[in-house]
């Protein structure tokens, strides 16, 4: 990716967003190495969200989202370690997850697969912003800017994991800094 910004507009979830959320099981049969299913993955992407969700973020029949970013609260991606949960978010065309806190796990799939920012925020920005917001994420000023009102709110550094995610994930960051062939 290697963006230092990003724009776009958001999608707002809650707090403990899980992994079955975000992709449910019974699309983890597809493979992402395999480009129609890699696509078809980004299709699926958030389709576990409760009904209240009245906005899908992949529009039906659609593989891509409007929406290259999500706004989350505490615990997002808490659940089932999968690699398919940020995955699906890439395919789907997510650039970066806000929130106030990850899972673990998640965070590190993030890192792992090179699929999506994991910018976490002291704020609870899913309480302030609505879906269809614009934000612009500036990562050397480690901040994120609602575009309407011009309002400015701190992210966390992301220090060497965006080294890691501008690589393409882990295996590529390797194999680029020589530490495998």
């Amino acid at each position: 990716m290697a963006d230092n910004i990003i724009r776009g507009k958001v999608f707002i979830t809650g707090d403990n967003i899980d992994t079955d959320q975000i992709i449910p099981a019974q699309y983890l049969n597809l493979v992402p190495t395999i480009s129609e299913e890699y696509e078809k993955l980004g299709s699926y992407a958030l389709c576990g969200l409760p009904d209240e969700y009245k906005t899908r973020y992949v529009a039906e029949g659609r593989t891509k989202t409007e929406y290259p970013i999500i706004i989350g609260g505490t615990n997002f991606g808490c659940g089932s370690s999968r690699e398919h949960a940020p995955i699906s978010l890439g395919a789907a065309g997510c650039k970066a997850v806000i929130a106030k806190s990850f899972a673990r796990i998640f965070f590190r799939n993030c890192i792992a697969t090179g699929e999506v920012y994991p910018v976490e925020t002291p704020e609870d920005l899913n309480k302030l912003l609505k879906t269809g917001d614009e934000v612009e994420i500036n990562f050397d000023a480690r901040t994120v800017k609602v575009l309407s009102s011009g309002k400015v709110y701190n992210t966390n550094d992301l220090g060497a994991v965006k080294e890691v995610i501008d690589a393409g994930g882990i295996f590529s960051f390797a194999r680029n800094s020589g530490m495998i062939k």
